[in-house]
């Protein structure tokens, strides 16, 4: 039988160092997965029009070993511990001193402290462990969706069906709860897709973003459905709108739905029951 530290402020300490761990192969995740999913649509065409696949070298998540892009300086296990290597560094490659990003380092600490804040709010336990997988998927989805305007199969379906073995045990909502969550999560937006399209003839957002809210209703339950769709349209029209005005971004450029949606599920995560009752509370 699992046993937990007793300490809740030890079983956070403990989760933010994992978390640290974890941020690091994130960025790798955010990275080389949709290079590797390009790498493979590449193939599939190949193959359909009966020509040889590409002959560039194949990429995986632990192949080839981690390198500056600018040298190809092979980046050493002194090289790749979270923030502290950053810090020691000063932000530049040992090699040719080129820059780098400092998302990787966020990305790192971000990790940990979402770790952190879901070990403390639930305490030691399985439902700190699921929560702060969700957040760690839900950060990698955000960002790829920011880079891409890509939501990976590879990663919002396996979050569905580890949403619902989470609920097996009721960990976070009643497993009736999470499965009706999941496909109205889906039908939702799925609907919205389509009468957008019939009325304007263009799609609106992508059939990731379905899978991602589903994936949500998982997790968190078919009433949290309504707070994390709010969410994610309030602060998606606003950034919108607030892009369009003070950046030039063209209004027939599309925005990324994916980051709102993973914030606003971060958020249900933790306050959904508050905002509920809030919501409820005004509508009486």
């Amino acid at each position: 039988m699992m046993t937990w530290p007793a300490d809740p402020t030890l079983f956070a300490v403990a989760l933010a160092c994992f978390g640290l761990l974890i941020g690091s192969f994130l960025n790798v995740v955010i990275h080389r997965l949709p290079r590797m999913m390009e790498q493979e649509w590449q193939a599939q065409c190949a193959e359909l029009r009966g020509e040889p696949a590409p002959s560039t070298a194949a990429l995986s998540l632990a192949r080839p070993r981690s390198h500056c892009p600018q040298c190809g300086h092979p980046i050493s296990a002194l090289e790749n511990i979270p923030l502290l290597s950053y810090l020691l560094l000063g932000g530049r490659c040992k090699a040719c001193k080129a820059r780098i990003p400092l998302r990787y380092p966020l990305v790192e600490l971000t990790a940990a402290l979402l770790a952190a804040g879901a070990a403390w709010h639930f305490g030691p336990g399985w439902q700190a462990i699921g929560a702060t997988l969700l957040l760690w998927t839900l950060l990698t989805l955000a960002i790829i969706d920011l880079d891409t305007q890509l939501l990976p199969d590879s990663l919002t379906l396996p979050l569905l069906w580890l949403g619902l073995l989470f609920n097996l045990g009721g960990h976070f909502v009643p497993l009736p709860s999470a499965v009706v969550g999941a496909m109205a999560g889906y039908l939702a937006l799925w609907s919205v897709y389509w009468l957008f399209k019939l009325a304007t003839g263009k799609e609106g957002m992508g059939y990731g973003d379905f899978k991602l809210l589903a994936a949500l209703g998982a997790w968190l339950g078919w009433t949290m459905l309504p707070t994390i769709v709010l969410l994610s349209s309030v602060v998606g029209a606003s950034v919108g709108i607030a892009l369009m005005l003070g950046a030039g971004h063209a209004r027939n450029r599309p925005i990324p739905f994916g980051p709102y949606l993973a914030a606003a599920g971060a958020i249900a995560l933790f306050w959904g029951d508050r905002l509920n009752q809030l919501y409820l509370g005004l509508l009486a």
